[in-house]
């Protein structure tokens, strides 16, 4: 059964640790975090697969570092589609996305912290981006409407949630017939340590959270996705070793890319 009070307890945690990453109060764990590279970090973003041209070509701010791979790579989207991208942050993806879709396209960004949407509006202001949208919500309960999507985008996100599954249902009910899901995120690889996995600087930090690939594959076809495709990114290790020095939890976890079909 499902416990909903410790679920909102999660994530009140993770949205207290992102609202004060987007005030510079924070990083991905808090005190007791000595990464090199802390999320919230711009230049991190280099690493995970985007080019020179795409970390120019956005508002400046809208990069903050906070992923783990690059959806944009692995999306194919196309002009005048409707994209949707789970936990926007401060917009990176869905100023991207946005270019590829061009101006007959759409892109919706819902993301559950006030100050993240906040600062993604602005930036879509500064930058006059007439067809992006930001959405207060949480993906467990996407403030979108049903078949109306073309395709869903997420940036190390989804292994935050707590009721995971209920993202995926989510994702399906807002897709359109044979729309598609393509997200990085963090998957175990290995069954993570106890102290790993109630430690809350790890949860929030995007690696207590994360779901072993079987029940990640699971979920989706649950959800009625098919199609299904997990791909470990192992070279990932590099980053995430970073995240947690001397944890050793890059023996755990790894990025991978996740793509679905309705």
């Amino acid at each position: 059964m499902r416990n909903r009070k410790n679920e909102d307890h999660i994530r009140q945690q993770v949205r207290s640790r992102y609202s004060d990453i987007v005030k510079g109060s924070g990083s991905c764990c808090g005190s007791s975090c000595c990464s090199s590279t802390p999320l919230g970090d711009p230049n991190f973003s280099s690493k995970l697969g985007y080019t020179d041209d795409q970390l120019s070509v956005v508002p400046e701010g809208s990069n903050m570092g906070l992923g783990c791979g690059n959806p944009q790579a692995i999306a194919q989207m196309k002009r005048g589609e409707v994209v949707l991208d789970l936990g926007s942050g401060g917009g990176f993806d869905c100023f991207l996305a946005a270019k590829q879709v061009g101006e007959e396209g759409r892109v919706i960004g819902v993301d559950m912290t006030p100050e993240m949407l906040a600062k993604a509006r602005e930036n879509a202001r500064k930058g006059n981006y007439t067809n992006v949208e930001f959405r207060l919500g949480e993906i467990e309960h996407l403030p979108v409407a049903d078949n109306s999507v073309d395709v869903i985008i997420s940036n190390c996100v989804i292994n935050l949630s707590p009721a995971k599954g209920q993202v995926f249902r989510e994702s399906y009910r807002v897709l359109k017939p044979k729309g598609r899901l393509a997200i990085s995120d963090v998957v175990a690889i290995n069954r993570l340590p106890d102290e790993v996995c109630q430690n809350k600087d790890a949860f929030c930090g995007c690696v207590a959270g994360a779901a072993q690939v079987s029940e990640v594959e699971q979920m989706l076809r649950d959800a009625g996705f098919s199609e299904v495709s997990i791909e470990i990114k192992e070279e990932s290790a590099q980053f995430i070793r970073d995240w947690f020095p001397g944890s050793g939890v890059e023996n755990y976890v790894r990025s991978a890319v996740i793509t679905a079909v309705k």
